[in-house]
């Protein structure tokens, strides 16, 4: 496993943009591939989007595509989702996660290691 922390969360308008962080720790992550989930208030955590181990390779759920982008940077050990044109209903706390599947996944039930989170809030 590699350990995960995820920053960058915020206040932040209707329209804004903000870029979460996640810095991950161990020589193994660049075999990791890692993926960004939400969980709001009585909700289930809900997939992001997803980036493979070399970062050619995203996917995204369908309410952020176009607005969200994940990169990551394997020579810092690092993951960013930048999220512009927010919306109050993407208000939740963001987690990153890592997998060693090496398909697409967007199942949390696939992903063996986790952040603590970031708190995102957008208003209206």
């Amino acid at each position: 496993q590699v350990q995960l922390v995820e920053s960058g969360g915020g206040l932040v308008q209707a329209g804004g943009s903000l870029r979460l962080s996640c810095a991950a720790s161990g020589r193994t992550f660049s075999r990791y591939a890692m993926g960004w989930f939400r969980q709001a208030p009585g909700k289930e955590r809900e997939f992001v989007g997803y980036i493979n181990w070399s970062g050619d390779i995203t996917y995204y759920t369908d309410s952020v595509k176009g607005r969200f982008t994940i990169s990551r940077d394997n020579a810092k050990n690092m993951v960013y989702l930048q999220m512009n044109s927010l919306k109050p209903e993407d208000s939740a706390k963001y987690y990153c996660a890592g997998s060693k599947s090496t398909h697409t996944v967007t199942s949390r039930l696939l992903y063996d290691s986790w952040g603590q989170g970031t708190q995102v809030t957008v208003s209206s």
